[in-house]
């Protein structure tokens, strides 16, 4: 039996393990990294030494383990939810200030927008006090939801394609919005620059249907960024009518497989809401204002979660496709076993090489980032894992016995020995750690 290995022998052989050495140590890792189910496993040094003298301050040898780090709560829900708290701090920071951020950012327009993926089909659905138009009631959670109504004429290419290329529909709407709201000001674009600059921090979240949707907060700032207000013209209201425009007015031009043009735009569903802070009468205020900062905190916390979901399907958009029969032995609704055929199919034509959709053929072809920002929206995921470590150091210099402002030099020397759990029975004992400590965490929030 290795040091973190039950031997084989059913529940027996485990309850004796659990009693072992062995089985304290192992917890000790688990519990680490949070109950991370991928985590990865190191043998080594971590050294901080003195810049100047290179004499050794602290030191920790042996073997260590490192969370995986994922974003997908269904590949990983510990890690997940640390993606989904930095998330939060880096939408939070661009709405009330922190994290570097001045707190003047909370008085700017803003808004939350969402732009949906136009229709390739009719589809099953909800709405509202209406059957579907297929005549039925459907409930929610329904394995139909979201499928086509006729899967023989639904345009499972162009939804691929679609998809594949919403990240560049989305830049160029982010090129248009800052052009509509130049024009909304009597200003070329260059003029702009020295006006205002528009931020935005924006989610992709699959919809029932498999096609990409995105949330975005946009909030308008003077010339040097959120340190600074936007004009007195540029409101809410200018802001939301050159998103609208913005996104009726961008498109990306692309070939069908026979060589026929197909023009790629956003859905005519655009939603915006208003979420310009109000009654806050100076910049310190903010967190005077309850309402505001509760209202701040559910949104961003709302938008972050949106970046730790996967595609929706049962067994697929955590795992790359390896090959065709791979596909034939997902476990996935007919639906979306054929967005993923169908990327696959595309990905093998050489007119699509460039997109790589068997690379990406598990998200359904969409092959963009779920989170991104504009530069100036707020802090970064860098800056805030920065900050864990900073504090890491801070705790070691401490132990030292050394002020905060030393200089040091940190050396890191690592091997890996594994990824992920060496039993089932241990993952499936790391998944109840696991979420042991998230229900701990989030009572403590609610406390």
């Amino acid at each position: 039996m290795t040091p973190n290995q039950p031997t084989q022998g059913g529940e027996a052989a485990l309850a004796h393990w659990m009693r072992t050495p062995a089985y304290k140590t192992w917890r000790a890792g688990v519990e680490s990294v949070k109950g991370c189910l991928h985590p990865v496993r190191l043998t080594g040094t971590w050294e901080v030494r003195h810049a100047g003298t290179g004499d050794l301050i602290t030191s920790r040898q042996g073997r260590v383990w490192s969370a995986c780090g994922t974003r997908r709560a269904a590949v990983c829900p510990s890690c997940a939810d640390r993606y989904a708290a930095d998330a939060w701090h880096l939408i939070h920071a661009g709405m009330t200030g922190g994290k570097g951020v001045p707190t003047t950012v909370a008085r700017a327009p803003r808004l939350f927008a969402t732009l949906t993926a136009p229709s390739f089909g009719p589809v099953h659905n909800r709405p509202g006090k209406r059957p579907c138009a297929c005549g039925r009631w459907h409930p929610e959670g329904h394995p139909l939801l979201g499928s086509p109504l006729d899967p023989a004429s639904y345009d499972y290419a162009g939804a691929v394609l679609w998809q594949a290329h919403s990240g560049q529909l989305w830049h160029r709407f982010a090129i248009a919005l800052r052009r509509a709201v130049a024009a909304a000001g009597g200003l070329t674009v260059r003029e702009s620059s020295r006006h205002l600059r528009i931020s935005y921090a924006k989610v992709a979240e699959y919809q029932r249907r498999g096609l990409v949707h995105f949330h975005a907060v946009i909030r308008a700032d003077g010339p040097t960024g959120p340190d600074t207000p936007p004009p007195t013209w540029l409101t809410a209201d200018v802001l939301a009518d050159a998103v609208r425009t913005a996104a009726s007015s961008v498109r990306v031009d692309t070939e069908r497989p026979n060589g026929t043009r197909l023009p790629l735009r956003w859905g005519t569903q655009v939603d915006i809401k208003d979420i310009t802070a109000t009654d806050l009468d100076l910049p310190d205020t903010a967190d005077d204002d309850g309402d505001q900062v509760v209202a701040d905190t559910r949104l961003a916390g709302y938008i972050a979660k949106y970046a730790t979901k996967g595609t929706g399907a049962t067994d697929t958009g955590d795992r790359r496709i390896r090959s065709q029969v791979h596909i034939d032995q997902l476990r996935v609704s007919d639906h979306h076993r054929a967005m993923i055929q169908t990327a696959w199919d595309l990905g093998g034509q050489e007119q699509y090489a460039e997109l790589k959709l068997r690379h990406w053929a598990h998200m359904l072809g969409f092959r963009g980032h779920f989170l991104t920002k504009a530069r100036r929206y707020s802090v970064t995921f860098k800056q805030l894992r920065a900050e864990r470590q900073a504090h890491q150091l801070h705790a070691a210099l401490t132990d030292a016995g050394l002020p905060d402002d030393t200089d040091v030099i940190v050396i890191n020397d690592w091997q890996i020995l594994g990824i992920g759990h060496l039993t089932p029975e241990q993952l499936e004992l790391a998944t109840a750690i696991g979420d042991r400590i998230r229900r701990t965490a989030q009572q403590a929030g609610k406390e």
